[in-house]
């Protein structure tokens, strides 16, 4: 008796909570804007002009699920956090997705309960010092101070990595990539490690980024993507389709050019077809209207395009596809098929 009360008691906490958590979509649509997690700033990925107006690479997922939303890819409202505050602003319910450069782990998404709705950069850490160091490799930082953003992956691959190697270090603890830039640059550390891309994107705001070198060793894998709460799949249906909207088109030529011609003569493509809505109902299945994905990929184009664009080779931050290339051409970026 006591055990069927216990489980009857576990499911209708579940369906309240079930029920309370499939809000999300409901409550974006009614708020009329997107509450998205990003980076305090961090150039090229995610950083607020002088204007206040936000751009980056992880900017334009938040701005592509805004327009499959809302059909407006202005309708979102940019909240930054820090390695210790995002996983918190994500749980309160203060944001609706995280799309902050976070590395998807077991932990993260099991104990802490997220759900990583896929990959938009395969990176990992590396080192970056200052050229008058004089060192060439990792290997050779025995003693170093090593600026190190608190509450995140990179602390515990610089302990492994430092403790593997026999080697000792002193670290700088900072929360934010700004406080980082500060300390390193004033000497305060002689190493700054995080995601490589996040070194190259923040070499490339020094005033002499020639001056300083990113080390060849690469310690760990982080796949960086956008996340949102478990237990509300519609939600994380929606988020994740979004980004496969736009890695999609970019396999399948479509881009932020084209698009609208192809949306009104339909082709011969049959996947093209369904993404851009012109045939069967998948926007209908995400509760969404036929035309969401569409406006996903016009935000602010596809995934090479959001790629070059912001952080590509022709710009300062200057990151080849390398992994983040489609399947096609050698990479790792895959989206699983629109049918």
């Amino acid at each position: 008796m006591k055990k069927t009360v216990f489980l009857g008691a576990l499911t209708v906490a579940g369906l309240a909570a079930g029920a309370s958590a499939a809000a999300t979509l409901d409550d974006v649509k009614a708020r009329g804007k997107l509450n998205c997690g990003v980076t305090t700033g961090l150039v090229g990925f995610a950083a607020p002009d002088a204007n206040g107006h936000w751009d980056g690479f992880d900017v334009g997922v938040c701005r592509a699920v805004a327009a499959a939303v809302l059909g407006d890819a202005e309708a979102v409202e940019f909240v930054p956090t820090t390695g210790k505050t995002r996983f918190t602003a994500l749980a309160s319910g203060e944001i609706d997705v995280l799309a902050r450069n976070t590395t998807w782990t077991l932990s993260r998404d099991v104990d802490l309960k997220f759900t990583f709705v896929g990959v938009n950069y395969y990176d990992g850490q590396g080192f970056m010092v200052p050229k008058g160091l004089g060192v060439s490799s990792a290997k050779e930082l025995d003693g170093a101070t090593v600026c190190i953003q608190t509450g995140t992956t990179t602390e515990l691959n610089l302990a492994d990595f430092f403790r593997a190697n026999n080697m000792s270090y002193e670290p700088v603890p900072i929360e934010t990539n700004a406080e980082a830039q500060q300390q390193y640059l004033a000497g305060a550390c002689d190493v700054y490690t995080t995601d490589a891309s996040g070194l190259a994107a923040t070499r490339a705001s020094f005033e002499a980024p020639a001056d300083h070198i990113l080390l060849p060793e690469i310690i760990s894998k982080e796949p960086l993507g956008p996340l949102v709460r478990h237990g509300d799949n519609e939600w994380g249906d929606i988020v994740r389709w979004s980004l496969n909207a736009l890695i999609s088109a970019e396999e399948l030529g479509v881009t932020s050019a084209n698009i609208g011609e192809m949306a009104a003569a339909a082709g011969d493509n049959p996947e093209i077809n369904r993404i851009l809505g012109t045939e069967g109902n998948l926007g209908e299945m995400l509760g969404l209207d036929a035309g969401w994905a569409k406006a996903a990929i016009m935000a602010g184009g596809n995934y090479g395009e959001l790629f070059e664009k912001n952080i590509g080779e022709n710009t300062p931050i200057g990151l080849s596809r390398g992994l983040n290339a489609q399947w096609k051409d050698g990479g790792l970026i895959y989206s699983p098929p629109f049918r």
